[in-house]
């Protein structure tokens, strides 16, 4: 049992009490230690003494127990690694550094006490009982086994699972660990790791920055790879979260630890080889990779793009691993620590004959072994003795490279916040500048408020104990000497917005030295106009290309209808506005209607023209020259008003285009209609007793225009005052472009309209047909039934032509209709007459008019 100097902590079980009498007879308790206490790596006293424990060697014995004798003491077997080596001793080198300075501490000295935790559960619990505890096997007490805590705080541990059973143990008493290199989210949890802080981002922080740099190199399709650990387990877990907001699927994750049967190696290593996925991120620790990558390395392996973890990614011992060349991944920024290499280089003979581990590391690092004389191993071989020309400085291991100082600085920050926080509490300033402390202390809340700068590095924790996340992005490529090199290829932010955390600043090498990015996709990009339908039983970045329906777009995912006024473009992938059609003067169609239109007009102010020069003449006397020159006026105006219909529809357009057309046909029909009466009026005026002719003189005449069209003018105003004729966008005769054109509004005006010029014509054409058999040489009833049949039979034909045509063809249907029957009714009322006129003048008298020919007997 041990106490703080707040809290008394009481470790019941591995103690046992025996009491005794004291010299004045009061009875004490001694306690004792159960087990054997494992001597620290490194040690020094100080008023303040900072724990540490670091995965130096990768294994721990393992002992099966019999439960008959003690257990055998726990011993680290395998290789030792030189880089986590490195790590204790920059925690020394920090300590000493603080004991040297006139600002921090002065007057406190720190000590130290270094553990190995074997990278093992059991042993990362023994030494922090022992940190706790400290190593005497014995004690008196008068307080029932409490003794002072032996440390202030803890640096450490390497490993994220190692770290939550030793805070399982230190955190309730308030003891608080800083570790260097522990990165799982699960540690941010303040409920149950209250006393617990790092200087290494959350694997929280890391698995968003895989997860958008996976995405930001297009790849959609990965596998993954974890150590079956916490550390492993949360961060893929992290990152798998990550990846499916990113739209990134997995096709395997495949879980593995070193201590594993080699065929469970194995396994996970054939299905890297036999996946389809060209990107494989790994959330692994150092030792399990290793493993990986050597059974990878064994047998040919497809080339993978590798994405690793700060714990791998930056460990220059993996370099050895060809078939990772190009791998990325992110990793702690780069510092320079002054005069740490110094440090670690200054191993004396002596220094390395005193302590197992430099020993150790030694006889590793040069192949020697310290010692006189020559010893035999086990299978007779001598092993060389090392001579004394060993030169560490020339040694090319983790423990010497300081050129990519990262978790080391983390190690480096952890002892100088501690430091810091025990100053803030034991240390006043004074007013003449100078500093006084004592040596009374609680640690864990000034700890929360550490915030200083370092050789250039901010160091500070948020409320979950975890600092600003910043990662360099580090390429394994090949230097010029051939050897495998890191290289710093951008920067990652968290702090930043989402678009502008990653910033790259040079270029990367990728899997087999290429510069192309890879592509690992599990379908391609659909081409545009097509969706991804994902495929049965498959993640959903697998998917089939299906055809998008008429009118929509693709948007890799997903066809989206365009808005009414639009149509997609050539390529379907975005929506364009539709073009407009109406029947324009600037094309071939509007052309020539608009010739014949003009030339119908001018065809008819040519014939009034003669008409007028011949008014005196008899042919045209004959014909009522007032209705001639009227209906060549409507005339006109009927050629004229097809223009209306043409160009782009507007309100007024729309409007003038079907009054216009209705009045002046009514207007020119009357006037036909009147001609046919005048001729009906002429023949009875010829028989005995009749005086029909004094009823429809000249003033009756106009009377009977000005009526029928005054009735046609009536509707017409009706239909524009309750529902005019507006411009409407016709979207639903093409699908692919807007048809400009007029609504006509009231259908029942439309047509009222159309119906009352057609029962003009036909009134016309049934008294015309009437007079068809008076003597040809003084009426024109038979010029004026065909045109009239003519007439009736365009307007007859326009109307299903006029509803089935489609878009600009059903306004040049109607101006052909317009222009046809107008042409009708004029080639056949006066092209005769201008005939008679013009080329035959000797027919053009009254003898020759009012002369029965020979073929009118018949009539």
């Amino acid at each position: 049992m041990f106490r703080g100097r707040t809290t008394d902590i009481y470790l019941v079980s591995g103690l046992a009490l025996l009491s005794s009498a004291s010299a004045s007879g009061v009875e004490s308790v001694r306690c004792r230690l159960q087990g054997t206490p494992r001597s620290p790596a490194f040690s020094q006293d100080g008023d303040f003494v900072v724990g540490g424990v670091f995965s130096i060697h990768n294994y721990m014995h393992t002992v099966d127990h019999s439960y008959t004798s003690l257990p055998e003491p726990l011993q680290c077997t395998g290789s030792l690694d030189s880089r986590e080596l490195r790590f204790s001793r920059a925690l020394v080198f920090a300590v000493e550094e603080i004991n040297n300075s006139s600002y921090l501490l002065p007057g406190v000295t720190l000590g130290y006490q270094v553990h190995d935790s074997c990278s093992s559960v059991p042993m990362a619990v023994k030494v922090t009982f022992q940190l706790a505890n400290g190593l005497d096997p014995m004690f008196d007490t008068g307080e029932q086994c409490s003794g002072s805590a032996t440390v202030t705080a803890i640096v450490g541990e390497s490993g994220s699972t190692p770290t939550i059973s030793m805070l399982r143990i230190i955190g309730p008493f308030g003891i608080p660990q800083v570790s260097h290199f522990s990165t799982c989210a699960c540690l941010s949890d303040k409920k149950q790791y209250p006393t617990f802080f790092r200087t290494i981002p959350s694997d929280q922080f890391q698995a968003a920055a895989l997860a958008h740099l996976i995405r930001h190199f297009g790849w959609t399709w990965i596998g993954a790879v974890r150590s079956d650990s916490d550390y492993g387990n949360n961060g893929m877990a992290a990152f798998l979260q990550a990846a499916q907001e990113e739209g990134i699927c997995v096709e395997y994750s495949e879980a593995f630890y070193r201590t594993n049967p080699v065929s469970r190696v194995q396994r996970v290593a054939d299905v890297i080889r036999s996946s389809t996925a060209r990107v494989v991120v790994a959330f692994a620790a150092i030792g399990d990779m290793r493993i990986l990558l050597r059974e990878l390395d064994r047998l040919p392996s497809p080339p993978r793009q590798w994405i690793g973890s700060e714990t791998w990614v930056t460990d220059p011992d993996m370099l050895r691993f060809g078939l990772c060349a190009g791998a990325i991944g992110f990793g702690i920024q780069r510092s320079v620590i002054p005069g740490l290499r110094d440090f670690l280089l200054d191993l004396s003979p002596q220094k390395v004959s005193n302590s197992p581990l430099f020993t150790e590391f030694w006889e590793g690092a040069f192949g020697c072994r310290l010692g006189i004389g020559t010893s035999s191993t086990g299978v007779g071989v001598e092993e060389k003795v090392c001579d004394g020309s060993e030169d560490i400085q020339q040694l090319q291991v983790p423990y010497t490279d300081t050129s990519q100082l990262r978790v080391t600085n983390m190690v480096y920050k952890a002892v100088y916040a501690i430091a810091h926080a025990i100053h803030s509490i034991v240390c006043e300033e004074r007013e003449n500048s100078t500093v006084k402390c004592d040596k009374s202390l609680h640690v864990l809340e000034r700890l929360r408020r550490v915030n200083f700068s370092r050789n250039g590095y901010q160091v500070s924790f948020d409320a979950n104990g975890d600092p600003v996340a910043t990662y360099e992005l580090v390429n394994w490529q090949i230097g010029e000497s051939g050897k495998m090199e890191f290289v710093t290829v951008g920067l990652y932010d968290a702090s930043l917005p989402p678009d502008q955390r990653l910033d790259m600043e040079r270029e990367i090498t990728w899997v087999k030295n290429s510069t192309q990015v890879p592509v690992s996709v599990c379908s391609e990009s659909c081409p545009p106009g097509t969706r991804k339908a994902v495929q049965k039983g498959k993640p959903v970045c697998c998917y089939d290309c299906i055809q998008c329906a008429e009118g929509e777009i693709s948007n890799n995912t997903d066809c989206l209808i365009c808005p009414k006024e639009y149509w997609p473009n050539a390529e379907r992938d975005r929506c364009i506005l539709k073009p407009v059609e109406f029947l324009s003067f600037h094309e071939v169609l509007g052309i020539i209607l608009t010739t014949c239109s003009v030339g119908g007009a001018c065809l008819a102010i040519a014939t009034a023209t003669v008409f007028y020069r011949h008014r005196t003449s008899a042919i045209v006397r004959a014909n009522n020259s007032e209705l001639s020159f009227l209906l060549l006026f409507s005339l006109t105006l009927c050629f004229l008003c097809s223009l209306t219909f043409i160009g782009r529809p507007s309100e007024w357009s729309c409007m003038l285009r079907h009054t216009a057309f209705g009045i002046t046909f009514v207007l020119c029909i009357s006037c036909v209609l009147g001609k046919t009466i005048v001729v009906l009026m002429a023949f009875r005026a010829t028989l005995p007793g009749s005086n029909a002719m004094k009823w429809f003189g000249p003033p009756q005449q106009r009377l009977t225009v000005v009526s029928f069209t005054f009735v046609q003018a009536l509707i017409c105003t009706l239909w524009l005052v309750l529902s005019p004729p507006f411009p409407i966008k016709n979207l639903t005769t093409y699908k692919e472009k807007i048809i400009l054109e007029c609504d006509v509004g009231s259908a029942i005006g439309f047509w009222a309209v159309l119906g009352y010029i057609g029962l003009l014509a036909l009134l016309c054409f049934v008294l015309a047909f009437l007079a068809r058999k008076l003597p040809d040489n003084f009426n024109e009833a038979k010029f004026i039934t065909f045109s009239m049949l003519i007439f009736c039979a365009v307007w007859i034909t326009f109307i299903p032509a006029y509803v089935s045509s489609p878009g600009k063809f059903t306004v040049a249907v109607e101006i052909f209709a317009i222009i046809t029957s107008s042409f009708g009714l004029f080639f056949l009322l006066f092209v005769p007459k201008c005939f008679i006129i013009l080329f035959r003048p000797e027919k053009n008298t009254k003898k020759h008019l009012m002369e029965k020919t020979a073929n009118d007997i018949r009539y």
